[in-house]
């Protein structure tokens, strides 16, 4: 009896606290993926045609930001901001610095991702569009970025799958997302065992329907080749 009712209890706790945890996830966690991603793709697009070209002084930069961003971990980076900048008069809301935090990090590597895409098109395609009359512009619009977008579409999926996770650590710096409710719902009710595991499945179900669409895109980005 007493083993019934203590799975019945945690029944009904996880029951309780699954629309909770859910609801922090569609609320802060899926936004701040979406965002910091798209924001990341940009900026990492952005240092990734200024390595490639070499454009003066830009690139010097652009090497620094990475080498420092990608040699340092995504959780120092957040304190750095969240806790670090308010002693230099610099105030952030903690949505704000995970946002910018991430950002930065996910353009650090989106940047070598996307470089390494372009730099696989073979040089005759550049050629061919030379050949044509094309600028340098046109060529990298018309040519080689539909054919890199190919290439990268799966490192950049699994990018983004693993920013979902990675916004876990928004949680030490009082963002109310995902993982930060669950911590709070084991703080008040002493489960966390069933709660973290609750966690970590809603992050699972994230991550499936994710991998679900990155296999669809793939699918439809490669058709040419099953031709």
């Amino acid at each position: 009896m007493e083993l019934s009712a203590r799975a019945s209890d945690i029944l009904h706790l996880l029951l309780n606290s699954f629309w909770p945890i859910l609801k922090a996830g569609l609320a802060f966690t899926i936004p701040l993926t979406l965002i910091t991603f798209a924001l990341g793709l940009i900026l990492g697009f952005i240092i990734a045609i200024i390595r490639l070209f070499k454009i003066k002084v830009l690139k010097d930069i652009a090497y620094l930001y990475v080498w420092v961003i990608r040699g340092t971990p995504l959780l120092v980076q957040l304190f750095i901001l969240f806790y670090g900048l308010p002693s230099i008069g610099l105030i952030l809301d903690p949505f704000t610095a995970a946002v910018i935090g991430f950002t930065l990090n996910m353009g650090a590597y989106n940047s070598e991702i996307i470089r390494a895409a372009i730099d696989s098109i073979h040089k005759g395609q550049w050629e061919a569009a030379y050949s044509l009359g094309m600028t340098k512009a046109q060529a990298m619009r018309r040519i080689i970025i539909p054919q890199a977008m190919r290439v990268s579409i799966p490192p950049l999926s699994n990018s983004f799958i693993s920013l979902v996770k990675d916004t876990s650590l928004a949680a030490t710096i009082t963002v109310g997302e995902l993982f930060r409710k669950g911590q709070e719902i084991a703080a008040t009710n002493y489960e966390p065992f069933w709660i973290y595991i609750e966690v970590a499945v809603i992050y699972l179900i994230f991550c499936t329907i994710l991998n679900y669409f990155q296999s669809l895109m793939e699918k439809r980005t490669s058709r040419h080749l099953e031709q």
